[in-house]
């Protein structure tokens, strides 16, 4: 089956996974959210990425400036949304931010591949932009828990610094290989992603709610 149909089809290649993230990474959050406001900011995510999809392909940078202005431009308009007086201190922001940086995410899977499919670049190509574009998924994902645990722990900037600094390898990546002219080399931001976003699940996401557990045992009174 040719390849040429990914890019009509490329909008569900990019929610799909998100939507699996989201799953999987709420497990064990049950009653631990509002799912209206999840859906919410997942859908924010999908506007915002749109927005920041769209400054990138028609503003004009190269070198240096691409590869620091991006991260900094996409992980502030996570901060914009999750940084609401509402979210402060509450351990479900971490969750909101993990559903506003997956919806992100995923808009850049229908970009990508409709960038690729306008360079006519050939199907192995394609396919390693596309694994590429989830891996993508998997960063915006983590760093969108990054945010939200930053604003959890009232240490907001600091945590929007290492979002940045995660996302930082993206671009770097990105412009050394050329993006289409190596697209191949693409596929290692899926194995990045992956790491990063397996890292923040583990060390974040699980802990967050494992702290939570540990201070109802602890409030609980001895009989």
């Amino acid at each position: 089956m040719s390849l040429s149909i990914l890019p009509q089809s490329s909008l569900f290649l990019g929610i799909i996974p998100a939507l699996i993230l989201i799953y999987i990474s709420l497990k064990d959050w049950q009653g631990e959210y509002v799912e209206k406001t999840l859906f919410i900011m997942f859908v924010f995510g999908i506007i915002l990425g749109f927005i920041a999809a769209l400054v990138e392909i028609f503003t004009v940078s190269s070198g240096i400036l691409l590869v620091v202005l991006f991260p900094v431009l996409e992980q502030v308009m996570k901060l914009a949304v999750l940084n609401l007086r509402r979210f402060h201190g509450k351990r479900s922001t971490v969750i909101y931010g993990l559903s506003i940086g997956l919806g992100f995410g995923s808009i850049f899977t229908p970009v990508s591949m409709i960038l690729a499919s306008v360079e006519a670049i050939s199907n192995v190509a394609l396919l390693a932009i596309l694994l590429g574009s989830i891996g993508i998924i998997f960063i915006h994902g983590a760093t969108g828990a990054i945010i939200g645990y930053g604003v959890y722990e009232e240490k907001t900037f600091t945590y929007y610094i290492y979002a940045v600094l995660i996302h930082l390898p993206v671009t770097l990546w990105f412009f050394l290989t050329g993006y289409y002219n190596m697209s191949q080399l693409q596929v290692g931001i899926i194995v990045y992603g992956i790491i990063v976003y397996w890292y923040v699940k583990k060390q974040i996401i699980e802990n967050v709610l494992k702290q939570t557990e540990n201070r109802k045992r602890t409030r609980q009174p001895v009989p």
